[in-house]
């Protein structure tokens, strides 16, 4: 579990808590033991985005630059992450803080929490929160979100897909715990290749899905854990992971 912390600040994407993110995200990525990523936070609101002083004319172009392509370098790795990165939001999750969440692999939410990309109300529009926004929600719901700035409840985030589930405060530690120990009851490495491979074929045309994902379930018969998981099932018995 990764832990945003630094709830005075409204758990802001600063520079810091942006290295630190990556950091954490690449802790112990190699580790057989490391199966599932949750990311969580301290405070009333899960994550503001950009941090604001940050993107003053007080600092210059050069700057401005590193912070969003750091940014941008962190919701990428997100899915280019051999495990599930699962999103514990509790609170208020705006601009990039929404743009994490929207990046995360699954998202679950408390009733309380919602999600706005409100740049537009301070001349700075969510363009990058968008490219996460507009691959997670139907593009009149993401450019309603983008033009207006108005959140979503949690239970129209749930509806228009861009969380998982939403469930009591008091039932978000053991939803998400639920969704976690279910994931690690799978094979990494079976977990690791179909991850992979949905994001590739995600933006692929329907016959070059078909071709790309016909070749790696021949591939994914060839692993160890492939052989293992239909041979258990055949002789009725639960599967050995060598992961």
């Amino acid at each position: 579990t990764i832990v945003l912390n630094n709830p005075r600040r409204r758990n802001a994407l600063s520079l810091p808590m942006l290295r630190c993110l990556r950091q954490d995200l690449l802790h112990d990525v190699k580790s057989r033991e490391l199966r599932v990523i949750v990311i969580a936070a301290e405070g009333p609101v899960f994550c503001s985005g950009h941090d604001l002083k940050e993107l003053s004319t007080e600092d210059d172009v050069k700057h401005h630059s590193q912070v969003f392509e750091l940014c941008a370098e962190v919701m990428t790795l997100i899915q280019k992450l051999p495990v599930p990165v699962i999103a514990k939001v509790n609170g208020l999750a705006t601009a990039a803080g929404c743009q994490l969440v929207a990046s995360c692999d699954i998202a679950v939410a408390s009733e309380k929490s919602k999600f706005a990309t409100p740049g537009v109300n301070i001349g700075l529009f969510c363009s990058t929160p968008a490219v996460a926004l507009g691959r997670s929600l139907p593009r009149k719901v993401a450019l309603e979100m983008l033009f207006t700035g108005e959140p979503l409840s949690a239970q129209e985030a749930l509806m228009h897909g861009l969380i998982s589930k939403v469930v009591p405060e008091d039932k978000l530690e053991e939803e998400t715990m639920k969704i976690s120990h279910k994931i690690c009851e799978s094979s990494k490495s079976v977990l690791a290749l179909g991850k992979a491979t949905f994001y590739r074929q995600i933006t692929q045309d329907l016959d070059t899905a078909y071709k790309m994902t016909t070749q790696v379930m021949v591939d994914n018969l060839t692993l160890r854990d492939g052989q293992e998981g239909i041979e258990a099932f055949i002789q009725k018995r639960k599967p050995v992971w060598t992961h």
